[in-house]
């Protein structure tokens, strides 16, 4: 796995965990410190920030990822996920504050688990060009 790769992997998995974090945790948030709903972190903007960041991302280390290691499975995965967050993002004013979630925290936690088993992958063959 090139650094980049490397990087990129953990990158795209960090992000996935933030905005899970932001899903579950800034609601709970707004009802304890109702003030936080004026933040921009608090606002719709935030997801698509999120995905303008994890798209590229993504894609590069999944597409070097499968040139590795030829494991479709894991590019498909993350394929799955990023979809997944962009129909949220289309979705979000016709399908409800339910749907969108539901949508967002599976393409997470979908894209998630395609980079670790991508960068497990890496870490579990030592005959790739990973290091």
């Amino acid at each position: 796995m090139t650094t980049l790769q490397y990087s990129t992997d953990k990158a795209a998995i960090g992000l996935s965990i933030l905005c899970t974090a932001h899903c579950l945790l800034v609601p709970l948030l707004i009802l304890l410190v109702p003030s936080i709903a004026t933040l921009t972190i608090a606002g719709e903007q935030f997801h698509q920030w999120m995905v303008a960041a994890v798209l590229p991302t993504s894609i590069y280390a999944l597409a070097m990822g499968c040139k590795a290691h030829k494991q479709y499975r894991f590019a498909a995965m993350g394929v799955a996920g990023l979809a997944l967050l962009v129909i949220a993002i289309v979705l979000r004013e016709n399908a409800g504050e339910f749907v969108e979630k539901g949508l967002t925290l599976t393409g997470a936690a979908l894209l998630a688990l395609a980079h670790f088993q991508n960068y497990r992958r890496c870490q579990q063959h030592g005959n790739c060009n990973c290091h």
